[in-house]
């Protein structure tokens, strides 16, 4: 028959064997945890500049760092009129950058899969209803209902009510907002 001390020293380097292995595991993870920490933040980075890129006019970035830096300045400058129907040089095209509305813009103003989504809220509005959400928006756009069109035109939706064009009054429901609405 074993000694007790025996028995106790038996368990206490079991007991010691599992701390440094999981103190080995805690290890791995912390290392994996701040590489996977670190790839998060270069994407997060990347993600806003590109933001920053996408949210200066094309002609800007042409123009030079003087037109860029007027234009960073909000409401620094005046936005001119556009009459209506008159094209917009480079302005409606696949992947376009939706900008903030402001009375001064049309929906002509947007690629045409913006001017759809929100000639079909104005519909909708006109004829009494009210707003609709993003399945019963593909379905009046002829898209096919499956999650991946349907997540096509959310993430339209999302961006539009960002940028004031649309308003989302409870989560995935969206209608026009007033000032597109008026006309302009």
């Amino acid at each position: 028959m074993a000694s007790v001390v025996g028995l106790l020293e038996k368990r206490e380097l079991a007991a010691r064997e599992r701390v440094e292995g999981l103190r080995e595991e805690a290890d791995r993870v912390l290392a994996e945890l701040a590489v996977a920490e670190t790839d998060w933040q270069e994407w997060v980075i990347a993600r806003q500049r590109v933001g920053e890129v996408l949210s200066v006019p094309r002609e800007t970035a042409v123009a030079g760092p003087a037109l860029v830096e007027a234009l960073s300045v909000p409401e620094a400058v005046p936005v001119p009129e556009v009459p209506a129907g008159a094209p917009v040089p480079g302005a409606v095209r696949a992947r376009s950058v939706v900008p903030v509305w402001r009375p001064a813009l049309s929906a002509n103003m947007l690629a045409v899969d913006y001017q759809r989504i929100l000639a079909a809220l104005a519909e909708r509005r006109s004829g009494g209803g009210g707003v609709m959400t993003c399945q019963e928006i593909a379905v009046v756009l002829g898209l096919e209902v499956c999650p991946a069109s349907v997540e096509g035109v959310r993430s339209k939706m999302k961006r539009l009510a960002d940028r004031g064009w649309a308003l989302e009054p409870a989560p995935g429901r969206f209608t026009l907002a007033d000032g597109p609405a008026c006309g302009s």
